[in-house]
């Protein structure tokens, strides 16, 4: 007995980017492949996914089109400017559907970014798939929905390329030295070298932050070593210096984040009179899609995952990890590298290194006596710091909680946070970039204070040799003086990110996470168990049973009626493998669920969740 087909829900928001104004309806894309991409600009792993459809998008032009529905966590999120500049930011061409009360959201029912819908040529969805890594699979669903919808008549190649032909983004035509500049660090010479994210490069500037003295890189995204005219990089963010005695033995003075490449660099000659040479030092150019413990391991051979940032700490570079949520280190000496800190659960937890959490760690710097690492964690809205192999939090409530508030750093909130820097009094600058601010932490009288506001995405701060901070604005394309304003007239904001919540019955549930291979794969065990599962929650006290980690994708959860509710924290993984191939490829597919529940006598029994599967 097969399962009816289910007709698509239709696409409703507030506006279209990349459509030349037009708005686009199901009936509009009849005769089309359609992929919904939910995604929302602050999610590291909604960016993975618009790198796993790229190619996608170019093999299936004429019959397959994709449409991004933006579906905001934050509140900075929602402002139809912030949207625009992401789509230009992160080179989105696909039209992009701006959900801001997640209206299509909810009629998909997805429950995760980044969510997929896959809908067939006469309009019927036919498959749904949370997290990412579902290329390979997506590739095989399209080539048969291609195959049976040909053969029924109903696929029309070429249809969607005309609809939208000449409505995608013209590209970049503007004259700023910078567009979307990520982060930012000193020379010797007082100059400053800027990652040119959106232009795949980076910028030496001189001492005036202004007059640009060199570009590194063509400007196109790619990978490729060599000479400053030759070399390649994609959207690449954090910069750190080397101490001289380092970079004499290594051969290169600066380490770079080369974000999308899933890759360290090495940059030499800036600090001397030679040619400037970039080179490969740590990551394979693949995406991380498996385990990797704390010891060292060859970098060259190591898959990293979105590498955001980099810092000199205790003698080694220390990688703000945001693809996976963790911290790795780096030697760059022995060229090894291996995880530092966290687990790759997504979230907020204390403690010894190894079993902390983090949400896209995106900013490092250094306390001035060397003894505190502090930390940017953007997705918790969080400032942390790292001290004695211990994780702290100084300000922070959660994945869902942020806002504007300065005072008592335990009632504080920002939002989304990217950049972090240390000034010689003690105090800890932050660049919280969607509340376009500069807050200060006091961490002798444990307070936060707004410096500076009405910034426009400030994404790092660098502190010059005479003691000027600089800001990274990012989304005005510049560096500019850090000019204290103050808080007057900012108005205290503390804001939620509200998503449809889950009634469950107290006592027993069953969490069912439902995973089906794409067509012509199988489970793969060839490097111990297919899937893995593992749950918490918060407050810890929600579970009285069913926490932590196990092989099978189902499991019974007992739920405390006395906490009203909470989040249940869920983290799936499946790997696959190709079953009709000679020499089949493995695939690796992820995803990490924040689940809001209350805790109800008339509430559910079950609680099914969608990695991938098919109607």
């Amino acid at each position: 007995m097969t399962n009816p087909r289910v007709r698509a829900p239709e696409l409703s928001g507030r506006g279209w980017l990349n459509t030349g104004g037009d708005r686009l309806s199901l009936a509009d894309l009849r005769g089309s492949i359609v992929v919904l991409d939910f995604w929302t600009f602050c999610c590291i792993n909604c960016l993975h996914v618009l790198d796993e459809l790229r190619p996608i998008e170019d093999k299936y032009a004429d019959v397959l089109v994709v449409i991004g529905v933006h579906s905001p966590k934050f509140a900075h999120e929602r402002d139809p400017a912030a949207l625009a500049a992401a789509v230009e930011r992160y080179d989105v061409t696909h039209p992009v559907l701006d959900d801001p009360d997640l209206v299509t959201w909810q009629r998909y029912t997805a429950r995760a970014w980044p969510t997929l819908a896959l809908i067939d040529p006469e309009g019927y969805l036919v498959a749904s798939m949370a997290g990412e890594g579902h290329a390979e699979g997506l590739r095989r669903m399209v080539d048969e929905l291609v195959s049976t919808h040909e053969a029924r008549g109903t696929l029309r190649r070429g249809a969607a390329a005309r609809l939208l032909a000449g409505a995608a983004a013209s590209g970049d035509e503007r004259p700023d030295d910078l567009r979307f500049p990520g982060k930012a660090v000193t020379l010797p010479d007082g100059g400053l070298l800027v990652s040119d994210s959106a232009r795949h490069s980076l910028v030496a500037l001189e001492p005036d932050a202004a007059t640009v003295r060199q570009r590194i890189g063509t400007g196109a995204r790619g990978r490729a070593d060599g000479a400053a005219t030759i070399a390649q990089f994609s959207e690449p963010q954090g910069l750190c210096r080397l101490p001289a005695h380092v970079a004499e033995a290594v051969g290169y003075e600066i380490v770079v984040a080369d974000t999308v490449n899933h890759l360290l660099r090495g940059v030499a000659g800036l600090t001397g009179d030679g040619p400037v040479e970039v080179c490969t030092i740590a990551g394979t150019g693949h995406q991380w899609r498996g385990e990797v413990d704390g010891d060292a391991h060859d970098a060259l051979s190591v898959d990293l995952s979105s590498p955001w940032d980099v810092a000199w700490f205790d003698d080694l570079v220390i990688i703000a990890m945001a693809g996976i949520h963790q911290l790795w280190w780096f030697d760059p000496v022995r060229g090894t590298a291996g995880v530092w800190a966290g687990t790759t659960v997504e979230g907020l937890r204390d403690g010894p290194l190894p079993e902390t959490w983090f949400a896209q760690p995106s900013g490092l710097a250094v306390s001035a006596d060397g003894s505190r690492l502090w930390i940017a964690d953007s997705e918790t809205s969080a400032l942390r710091w790292v001290e004695n192999g211990q994780l702290h939090t100084a300000v922070g409530q959660g994945l869902f909680d942020f806002g504007h508030a300065d005072g008592d750093a335990a009632s504080a909130l920002l939002q989304h946070p990217l950049g972090v820097a240390t000034v010689p009094d003690g105090s800890v600058l932050v660049a919280d970039t969607y509340n376009g601010a500069v807050r200060r932490y006091d961490p002798c009288a444990g307070t936060v204070a707004t410096l500076a506001a009405g910034l426009a995405e400030p994404s790092d701060l660098v502190v010059a040799g005479d003691g000027t901070v600089l800001v990274v604005e990012s989304a005005a394309h510049r560096l500019c003086p850090l000019e204290a304003t103050g808080g007057a007239g900012t108005t205290p904001l503390r804001l939620r990110t509200e998503r449809p919540t889950t009634a469950l019955r107290p006592g027993e549930v069953r969490l069912e996470v439902v995973f089906t291979p794409g067509p012509g794969q199988k489970l793969d065990e060839s490097y111990g168990p297919s899937t893995r599962l593992e749950v918490s929650a918060s407050p810890p006290e929600l579970l009285r049973g069913g926490a932590g980690e196990g092989t099978d994708l189902s499991r019974t959860l007992v739920l405390d009626a006395s906490t009203g509710g909470g989040v249940l924290q869920v983290v799936a993984q499946a790997a696959t493998c190709d079953a009709d191939a000679a020499h089949p490829a493995c695939h690796l597919t992820r995803q990490d669920w924040g689940v809001p529940v209350t805790v109800a006598a008339d509430g559910a029994d079950r609680l099914p969740l969608i990695l991938r599967g098919m109607d």
